[in-house]
């Protein structure tokens, strides 16, 4: 008995063939990725491989830099979507980034470890340009890309990422005016000049202590503690040498480069928006780099027998 099928030779049908055999073709012609009917992009394994890691390495520098956890999120996905894939998944904790990339079925998931840097919004804003570059790149093909443009296009990412500029002031400067702003905080409180003078040295030096700190990689909860006793102790020099009226302002001015705001701003952004874990997470650093506050300032306070500070 002859079971065998007549052979349909329309469009419709060499199609649906040709499809098939690009699905079952293993690493060598990766299947077609479909989106409302049309081919979008044609990725072998090596490829989705390196749009995972491109993906991640993203993930990670929004974290590190102080992005809030939608953008973080939102900019992953654009960026592997851009680079071909079907769509990424992305999940974040307080110390961590995990990630997966999916393309016809298949996924990809790596894990990594993530360390805070400190906010810098310029390496945020030229990550967000890169990835917008990499959307533009997308929305002017005007056909599937081969294999060979394909890899052009994570190269090229890859390097923009490389060559992303990554612009921070001087130490010096960033201490000296975080110092003129601990110093004019003073004045508007009622102090004197004697009172400005000292806190924007105070400023100056703890600034420099807990950036000095930081470069070689100390705890944060450590760095604060011993920025705070910096700044109380220099803070507290209007006391003994007799500088302007209050030196209660003095001492509290100094303080001010260690208030968390960013950290709590980020926190409460988190929470609002349903990145609960993150939010508490962020919630409890900042709450701890308080309390680091606290203990450099009682501390001082205690060395320097001043049991009447702030009354």
């Amino acid at each position: 008995m002859n079971t065998s099928a007549p052979l349909d030779n329309s469009a419709d049908s060499q199609t649906a063939y040709t499809g098939l055999v690009d699905t079952l073709t293993d690493g060598t012609v990766p299947a077609v990725l479909f989106n409302d009917g049309k081919a979008t992009a044609r990725i072998t394994y090596q490829q989705q491989q390196r749009i995972t890691r491109l993906c991640i390495r993203c993930a990670l520098l929004l974290m590190q830099y102080g992005g809030e956890s939608a953008v973080v999120v939102d900019l992953t996905k654009r960026l592997g979507v851009a680079l071909g894939v079907d769509g990424v998944e992305c999940g974040l904790s307080f110390n961590a980034v995990t990630l997966t990339t999916l393309y016809q079925g298949r996924c990809i998931t790596t894990v990594r470890n993530t360390v805070h840097q400190g906010i810098n919004v310029s390496i945020l804003v030229n990550i967000q340009q890169v990835v917008l570059q990499a959307e533009q790149k997308k929305g002017a093909q005007l056909s599937i890309l081969s294999s060979d443009e394909q890899d052009k296009l994570i190269a090229d990412t890859d390097t923009a990422l490389d060559n992303m500029g990554r612009f921070a002031y001087p130490n010096n400067v960033m201490s000296l005016f975080v110092g003129l702003s601990c110093a004019c905080f003073a004045y508007l409180n009622g102090g004197d000049l004697p009172i400005a003078a000292v806190t924007l040295v105070a400023g100056f030096v703890a600034m420099r202590t807990k950036m000095y700190l930081s470069a070689h990689h100390f705890n944060p909860f450590v760095v604060v503690i011993i920025t705070a006793f910096v700044a109380t102790v220099l803070g507290a020099l209007t006391y003994f040498m007799q500088l302007g009226d209050n030196g209660d302002i003095a001492v509290a001015s100094s303080i001010l480069l260690l208030v968390p705001g960013f950290p709590i701003i980020n926190a409460l952004s988190d929470i609002l928006k349903g990145y609960i874990n993150m939010g508490v997470g962020r919630w409890m650093f900042a709450t701890m780099l308080t309390l680091s506050a606290c203990v450099g300032i009682v501390i001082a306070l205690i060395l320097l027998q001043i049991p009447h500070w702030g009354l």
